[in-house]
């Protein structure tokens, strides 16, 4: 995850009004004039969603309304974006305008979200003024369209001596215990990259127990770096899906690990990767699961368009396909650009 240089915020609001996000018994009001009425929810739909720089993309879902955050643009430190079908999106501006005085601005790297209690908590990352390396930090907010606030004077984790820490997820388990994942930074400064887990406080704010080294970087598609954990549980199965290799290239991807225990250990599937290189969608990652109207599952991701990779020539769009967990298996019907069934709002 970088810099995002390319999105346009503009262009986004032009394609897509707020009428294309009511559902079909909604009306906008406007003034004196005749309500507008939303559109009928797609039945198809084609990659990418959000044909923009998005990279490193998060969707929550509250209510009938989806909320998507990425990594900072030249017009924002965490940009949103909302739908109210996982198809039609339209950019909302930015949910966190001021950062804390412990960073620095320009480096906000991949948000995600969680509802705690009656707030909504932002884990970032961003760079630490006083180390220099990249380090996570939570902010609150009422809404999930923020604005959330960070007063802290220091970030919530920074693996410093491991190269930063970056990546941060959170999780709720089925017994109400949030957890928060991240990733050390080590492939920063020739260090093992690991995956991290550690419970939190009740109101998400702080770390309490001892971290859990889950998994490291050692098959030979992931090269220097796994990053971007995501954990989904089924059943009795906890399923952690992650990103390997360089983001700049084609060769970034995504696989995945389980186990029966939160804590491991995860033994990583033999038939990762399992989202990669194919034809015009080049190095997809950074996953994230969500869910649609009807319980069906999907991984939104980023990836390049081929022959387009990296921020000086190309971007991270935002797209979206079905995925499916049993048996121990991660199934993803993907990276698509043919036309495919849209989820149910």
């Amino acid at each position: 995850m970088r810099v995002a240089k390319h999105f346009s915020a503009p262009r986004l609001a032009v394609a897509l009004t707020l009428g294309a996000l009511l559902t079909p018994s909604e009306t906008l009001a406007g003034g004196s004039g005749p309500a507008t009425t939303r559109p009928a929810a797609p039945t198809t739909f084609r990659n990418p969603v959000i044909n923009e720089n998005f990279p490193d993309p998060f969707i929550l879902r509250v209510g009938n309304t989806y909320h998507a955050y990425a990594t900072n643009s030249e017009n924002a430190n965490v940009p949103h974006a909302v739908s109210r079908d996982l198809v039609r999106w339209e950019f909302a501006g930015d949910v966190m305008p001021v950062l804390p005085g412990w960073a620095e601005g320009g480096r906000t790297w991949a948000p995600e979200v969680a509802r705690v209690g009656s707030r909504y908590v932002l884990y970032y990352t961003a760079q630490d003024k006083d180390s220099g390396r990249q380090c996570i930090g939570a902010a609150t907010a009422t809404s999930p369209a923020g604005p959330f606030k960070d007063p802290s004077k220091t970030p919530l984790v920074c693996q410093v001596a491991e190269g930063g820490s970056i990546d941060a997820s959170p999780f709720l388990d089925a017994d109400g215990q949030h957890y928060l994942l991240w990733k050390n930074d080590g492939n920063c400064c020739n260090q093992l990259t690991n995956i991290y887990l550690q419970p939190l406080s009740a109101d998400g704010l702080k770390l309490t127990g001892k971290p859990s080294q889950l998994i490291n970087n050692f098959q030979l598609w992931e090269g220097n770096v796994i990053e971007a954990p995501t954990l989904y549980r089924k059943g009795n199965v906890y399923y952690l899906l992650y990103s390997g290799g360089p983001f700049d290239s084609d060769l970034y991807a995504v696989g995945y690990a389980t186990a029966n225990r939160i804590t491991g250990p995860y033994r990583k599937a033999t038939e990762n990767p399992i989202l990669q290189t194919k034809g015009a969608v080049a190095g997809p990652g950074h996953q994230t699961v969500v869910t649609d109207g009807a319980g069906k599952t999907w991984l939104a991701y980023h990836a390049w368009t081929a022959g387009q990779i990296g921020d000086s020539v190309g971007y991270r769009s935002l797209r979206l396909d079905a995925v499916t967990f049993a048996g121990g298996r991660v199934t993803v019907a993907g990276p698509t650009l043919t036309p495919q069934r849209a989820p149910t709002p």
